[in-house]
């Protein structure tokens, strides 16, 4: 999506060791505008699957699957929290994620009322590096018995292997934008096309 493109390259900063901050305008402060036409991308790329719910992790994923949420006719969103709470109550499917940003392991939790074996499900996300949190949400959907009709990220790190992993083993991931390379030197971003 070139206009992703063009606002990472714009407001994006590269840290060191892979790091692409996007604060401005994706993850941490939100541009509405962007967000909106994120998700009727998404919205044009998975026409004609039966889309019933998104699926996403907090927090970052919240806002972005929100916006994509209207194009698909207003589906729910449901999303995997990554700490017990006094609010989540009966049965519960819950896995273990490690974020490539934060360093840490997560327990995340999905109430098991919320998806159902006759759900089709789109997972949406704002980064994928290694496929973590993917992988957690996908445990998720399994032992949910529901099916997985896409995964669409918004800003996918081409060069490390989340992305590659979940398209081998048959999955299909749009990613919007997809990094090959970042120099931290220069600020200078490589995207694939």
């Amino acid at each position: 999506m070139k206009l992703l493109e063009e606002r990472i390259q714009k407001d994006g900063e590269v840290k060191s060791e892979g790091v692409l901050k996007v604060g401005l305008f994706l993850n941490h402060q939100m541009d509405i505008e962007l967000l909106d036409q994120m998700g009727a991308e998404w919205a044009r790329l998975f026409a004609g699957r039966p889309i019933t719910k998104i699926l996403t992790i907090e927090a970052s994923g919240i806002g972005i699957a929100c916006m994509a949420a209207r194009h698909f006719g207003n589906v729910p969103v449901v999303f995997a929290k990554k700490a017990k709470s006094i609010n989540l109550t009966g049965d519960q499917y819950q896995t273990r994620v490690q974020s490539f940003t934060h360093g840490r392991i997560f327990d995340v939790i999905v109430e098991k009322r919320l998806i159902q074996p006759t759900d089709h499900v789109l997972i949406i996300d704002d980064f994928m590096a290694m496929g973590a949190a993917m992988n957690g949400l996908l445990d998720i959907c399994q032992e949910a018995g529901c099916t997985v009709e896409g995964i669409g990220i918004a800003v996918e790190k081409g060069f490390q292997p989340g992305g590659e992993s979940l398209r081998e083993r048959g999955y299909r991931v749009e990613s919007l934008a997809i990094v090959d390379a970042m120099d931290p030197q220069t600020g200078q971003i490589t995207f694939r096309h």
